[in-house]
């Protein structure tokens, strides 16, 4: 469906994008994620053809979507959601039937689609409506339907739930899936909430500095980071330098400041590494060694709690900090606290290594 291969775009001097190949077949949802500014509009503007690229090529329904004869339809066959709403001084009727009116579609095929978009977003009462008394989520909507009522096969969105509450966000979240779901669409979406990005995604890019240093599932993007930079923006917590001192078929044990630490990796030994582990695959319990299969086990002492939502990250001190995230009810009933000696464990499993950045 989308081919792009080394894309740049160069605004004077200053290079926003750089390199970007991907491709995204047929009925994909593909996220996109990466910090503010880090090229995700600019790339989309890509994309949607609203401008050109420096550098690169970029094919869309197996044509070249740079020759000027084919930019006009193929942007005919897709459609653009932005984060803030684009909302007419008309009624909700008339914002999404502009787009088919452009295309001088029937007034009774005008009338039957709007029909079926008001019905798609929830909002089958609302026709007559001024468009400028909707509340935020409801223009969302609005400009989702505007979109969608063309029947395109690729929707990108660009941040579509950046300003609204839960409740809206996750109608606009139904919408999407069920559009992949149910009419095959294609759709590519930026977003800086990467839950969402994993919720709605099969696979995800990560944006970083005008590149796309990574391209995967969203096992592969939040448990096996390509670089440290990418495992700190993925939030994983536990980012530690070490050296590899043994490696028997794939098992290797890891030396970080005296702690010895297993894990799966090819790694020869005198080998500068560095491991990563996310917060949620660390163990943590009262009553001394419990049984357990993980391979790293080691007793701590509880350093400081910090509370993230109904979570609780527990930063422990095993002679190393290690973090571990716990439900807050889990850490009433355990009893946590600064200063109590517990116990963890980490799959050797669970732990990503890489080759160290120096």
């Amino acid at each position: 469906m989308i081919d792009a291969g080394n894309l740049a775009k160069i605004y004077g001097e200053k290079e926003i994008l750089r390199d970007i190949t991907f491709s995204i077949p047929d009925g994909e949802i593909f996220g996109l994620i990466g910090p503010s500014g880090s090229g995700k509009s600019t790339l989309l503007r890509l994309l949607d053809l609203i401008e050109m690229p420096s550098e690169g090529t970029l094919s869309i329904f197996g044509e070249d979507a740079l020759s000027p004869d084919a930019r006009f339809h193929l942007r005919r066959r897709m459609a653009m959601l932005y984060q803030k709403p684009i909302i007419f001084n008309r009624t909700v009727y008339e914002n999404i039937a502009l787009g088919m009116k452009y295309r001088n579609e029937g007034e009774t095929t005008i009338r039957k689609r709007v029909k079926e978009a008001l019905d798609d977003i929830g909002l089958s009462d609302y026709s007559r409506r001024s468009a400028r008394t909707l509340s935020g989520g409801e223009a969302q909507r609005v400009a989702l339907a505007r979109a969608i009522v063309t029947d395109p096969e690729v929707l990108f969105l660009d941040e579509p739930t950046a300003n609204l509450d839960p409740p809206s966000a996750e109608k606009i979240e139904e919408i999407i899936t069920r559009l992949n779901r149910e009419t095959g669409m294609t759709i590519f979406v930026s977003t800086h909430d990467m839950l969402q990005g994993q919720r709605l995604a099969g696979r995800m890019g990560v944006m970083m500095d005008g590149r796309l240093p990574q391209i995967g599932t969203t096992l592969e993007i939040f448990h096996r980071p390509a670089t440290k930079n990418l495992a700190r923006f993925v939030q994983v917590d536990n980012i530690l330098d070490g050296i590899v001192t043994t490696n028997q078929r794939g098992e290797a044990a890891v030396d970080i400041s005296g702690m010895s630490l297993c894990a799966v990796t090819p790694m020869d030994p005198g080998r500068k590494v560095s491991v990563l582990f996310r917060a949620e695959d660390v163990t943590i319990g009262v009553d001394g060694m419990a049984r357990t299969s993980a391979r790293n086990v080691y007793a701590c002492r509880i350093k400081r709690l910090i509370p993230s939502g109904p979570f609780v990250h527990v930063i422990v001190d095993c002679g190393i900090e290690i973090t571990a995230l716990v439900t807050i009810r889990s850490a009433e009933d355990l009893g946590l606290s600064p200063g109590k000696d517990v116990w963890i464990s980490v799959k050797a499993t669970a732990i990503h290594v890489l080759p160290r950045e120096e």
